[in-house]
């Protein structure tokens, strides 16, 4: 078993645990159960069956597809655990920080060119992120590979335990009612825009902020592989960080939270690996 393997078994654990005692309450709840046991099953499968190519690649890969399967279901945890949002709190926050409401005073700024830029870097978070781990597993070969999928794993199941704990959709759903001009794009912003709202807002997924906790662990990974990849993602991180904002989609806390969330899981992630390697 390799530590992405443990960290997956244990959030899929607690989380049936969290379906079971709250069982009348969770939509789909029998078949959810059944989910996280096949899901379980499977991971332990993969770990004990002969280990030809394409046993290999489903190890290596699995991990994307789970947790992008445990973000869909966030949004049914949620809605059946939690009875209101931290969106007046997070906006007060932001508020008293910064004396107007960042989506507000950054209207000043708004062109329509720099809206379709920033929608495209953002809509660029998941391929940003697999991009590092695609790198990793063509040029250092699965020791490397795997501790950025342990690395990357445990950043999005710390995300998701955030959003559960103080749920909260965003500016661009709490202020809505406030007189800000709108955002406008060029071609595809649009099209972005309403894919991502269709995607993402039933999940209350603002704090911490994935993307900018993501994007700073793809960038803290990419340093080992080469300084022209750490350097873009350097850049790629105060873009994803200044577009959240910009494009209403989270408060600054959120973004503080994501880099905050970011730094833990990445201090602790190495002797985690390594306890959970030998153990």
């Amino acid at each position: 078993m390799w530590p992405v393997d443990w960290a997956l078994i244990v959030y899929l654990s607690a989380g049936a645990l969290l379906i079971a005692a709250f069982y009348g309450r969770v939509l789909h709840a029998g078949p959810l159960l059944a989910a996280h046991l096949g899901a379980v099953l499977l991971i332990a499968a993969g770990a004990f069956l002969p280990q030809r190519r394409p046993i290999r690649f489903f190890r290596d890969w699995y991990p994307v597809l789970l947790i992008a399967l445990c973000y869909r279901e966030m949004s049914i945890l949620i809605a059946a655990l939690r009875t209101g949002t931290a969106d007046a709190w997070l906006a007060d926050v932001d508020l008293a920080v910064w004396r107007a409401h960042p989506a507000a005073w950054l209207v000043r700024f708004q062109h329509p060119a720099v809206t379709e830029a920033l929608e495209l870097a953002y809509a660029a978070f998941v391929p940003s992120v697999i991009l590092v781990g695609v790198v990793l597993w063509r040029r250092e070969g699965r020791r490397g590979f795997r501790s950025y999928a342990f690395l990357i794993t445990l950043g999005f199941l710390a995300s998701y335990v955030g959003y559960l704990l103080v749920p909260a959709r965003g500016p661009r759903f709490h202020l809505a009612t406030l007189p800000i001009e709108p955002l406008q794009g060029v071609w595809v912003f649009d099209s972005l825009r309403n894919l991502l709202d269709r995607l993402e807002s039933p999940h209350f997924d603002c704090f911490p902020s994935g993307h900018v906790e993501m994007t700073a662990l793809a960038w803290w990974a990419s340093r080992g592989v080469s300084v022209s990849l750490a350097s873009a993602y350097s850049v790629y991180l105060v873009v994803t960080m200044l577009a959240t904002v910009y494009l209403r989609y989270h408060y600054t806390l959120d973004v503080l939270a994501g880099l905050l969330t970011a730094a833990v899981v990445a201090l602790s992630a190495p002797a985690l690996e390594r306890r959970l390697s030998h153990g």
